[in-house]
């Protein structure tokens, strides 16, 4: 490199045969018949980004070990990248950040199968962007750009997504769901939305992103109803119907009546073997505290509870009772309810309206509402949620119980009416 008072030498990586060398073509010359032309063109591109490269940043400071440094970034530039350029080069896409944060935070298998489902659902979203909207056919959901008008549009995709099941199935060969999508209420959004956004804190903490876009957009409050269950009376009802000529429905409306006697949530239920069952009462510790603060919740058996365990006491394999699939499950206790005539007309808020509807309970039974039967019919005589707790592996401080008080100021309205 000559320049005024400059002359520097500093060698290249670039290699040929000094025979072969043309001072004025910077190259090959032209009758140098053993070297093909690729090879030839090469050479010459090499050099030329070379002495382009030097050009283009020369300044008048520009010293012997400044000329080794430019051709040695020429030779390996991955030396001179900043972070940043590292980072942008491996950054991973939006899926892969998810399957990391599921590999490394820590979650139930509950959690974390809830939060496959909405990372499917994402993934899906990201195909219907291409599909549908103009000049965004190579669009994909970056970490670093999702804005809160993105939130919008994916909150609008996903409470419509059940309209785009037939309308794009090559969305859905894609990435499919074991179910047919149904219409997800406001509550159900409301879930998919906290876990996004837990998702998005996580990258922050992890210095994955700077991105906050969570921080202008709100996630309301879920909003329940009052929480339905039966009445002692009912369960009775239910529990002394006899369903002999329907042997499955019988057997499954016994082990809901067990499970409105022990109060546990249907995951637990369905976990628990013959070996739960400690000096007379059952012991499990509840999935929900089980990665988080581990506590074995014990519910002591009367009488009916030990009845139904003495009853299938013969009953294949070591569950404590003759589960079947929650689905089919929460199917035989509605028939169960119907059969027995337990019909009784409720307020449930419907999920997908949020609007009050009345319904007979067999239409709204569920396993739920066994451990709703649990804690209600015992709130009714305690008033002490940490007690309650105890039995029902619900945290100290749980907001559950402010929906029992609901149920308590009817009933003292209706005991106020019985004045009239």
């Amino acid at each position: 490199m000559r320049d005024k008072n400059k002359d520097f030498k500093s060698a290249s990586e670039l290699t040929i045969n000094p025979n072969h060398w043309s001072p004025e073509k910077q190259g090959y010359k032209d009758r140098v018949a053993l070297i093909n032309d690729e090879v030839k063109m090469k050479l010459r591109n090499d050099i030329q980004s070379i002495i382009s490269l030097i050009t283009q940043n020369y300044t008048e400071d520009a010293d012997a070990e400044w000329l080794s440094e430019m051709i040695d970034r020429y030779h390996h530039p991955d030396k001179y990248k900043t972070q940043e350029e590292v980072e942008a080069e491996t950054k991973l896409t939006f899926g892969q950040l998810m399957d990391d944060f599921l590999l490394k935070h820590k979650l139930s298998e509950v959690r974390r199968k809830n939060f496959r489902v909405v990372k499917r659902a994402l993934l899906r979203y990201e195909l219907y962007v291409r599909a549908t909207k103009r000049g965004q056919k190579s669009f994909v959901l970056d970490i670093d750009n999702v804005t809160p008008d993105t939130l919008q549009d994916i909150w609008n995709f996903f409470e419509n997504e059940h309209k785009y099941y037939e309308l794009y199935p090559a969305i859905y060969e894609q990435i499919p769901e074991k179910r047919i999508p149904k219409p997800r209420g406001r509550n159900t959004l409301i879930d998919c939305f906290c876990r996004i956004r837990t998702f998005f804190l996580w990258c922050y903490e992890k210095k994955r992103t700077t991105n906050r876009p969570f921080d202008n957009f709100r996630i309301e409050e879920c909003t329940y109803g009052t929480p339905v269950y039966i009445t002692l009376e009912e369960r009775d009802k239910l529990y002394e119907k006899d369903l002999s000529e329907h042997k499955q429905v019988e057997i499954q409306r016994d082990i809901f009546v067990f499970q409105s006697l022990i109060g546990c949530r249907v995951g637990d239920l369905y976990r628990m073997t013959k070996q739960n069952v400690i000096n007379g009462a059952i012991e499990y510790i509840p999935r929900k505290t089980k990665e988080g603060n581990p506590v074995t919740v014990r519910v002591p058996l009367n009488d009916k509870a030990k009845a139904i365990l003495e009853k299938y006491k013969d009953h294949e394999g070591n569950k404590l009772l003759p589960f079947i699939s929650e689905q089919k499950y929460n199917d035989a206790i509605k028939k169960a309810f119907e059969l027995a005539e337990v019909n009784r007309i409720v307020t449930i808020l419907d999920p997908l309206t949020n609007e009050e509807v009345k319904k007979p309970l067999y239409e709204v039974a569920s396993s739920h509402m066994a451990r709703r039967t649990f804690i209600g019919n015992i709130y009714k005589k305690v008033k002490d949620p940490n007690l309650i707790g105890a039995l029902s592996g619900h945290k100290e401080g749980s907001k559950a119980f402010s929906r029992y008080r609901e149920i308590d100021e009817e009933m003292k309205k209706e005991l106020v009416n019985l004045l009239d």
